[in-house]
């Protein structure tokens, strides 16, 4: 499977679009925080493809983060982003159950809920 064909590409495009909006900046402002996003194909920790949603500055990039330590990182498979991203699944539900992994500061993680995605309606 080709990594660049993930359907998480489509949501961070979202959420770079979601970000340039009013709500996005309110977000920016009201969270402040940097967070890494590494998503696998099939299999945590395999041909992983990294993502910076960068809510200090309110963009989404690809790639290692430059800015210096980011202040949690998560890892998701491909499918079980897309569930959070949509509020399909909870994000403690699919920490509990695995589907997610959390690295860093748990105060951080705490705030990375689905409301700083964009709405269902628009994905």
């Amino acid at each position: 499977m080709a990594t660049n064909q993930l359907k998480s590409d489509a949501i961070m495009d979202l959420m770079k679009q979601h970000l340039s909006t009013d709500a996005g900046k309110e977000l920016t402002e009201k969270i402040g925080l940097v967070y890494q996003i590494n998503v696998a194909p099939k299999k945590l920790g395999f041909e992983e493809v990294t993502y910076i949603v960068d809510l200090k500055k309110g963009e989404v990039t690809k790639g290692k983060y430059e800015g210096g330590k980011v202040d949690a990182t998560f890892s998701f498979k491909d499918d079980d982003f897309v569930k959070v991203a949509t509020g399909k699944m909870n994000p403690q539900i699919a920490f509990i159950r695995g589907a997610m992994k959390i690295k860093g500061s748990l105060s951080a993680a705490q705030k990375f809920t689905p409301d700083i995605f964009p709405k269902p309606s628009k994905l």
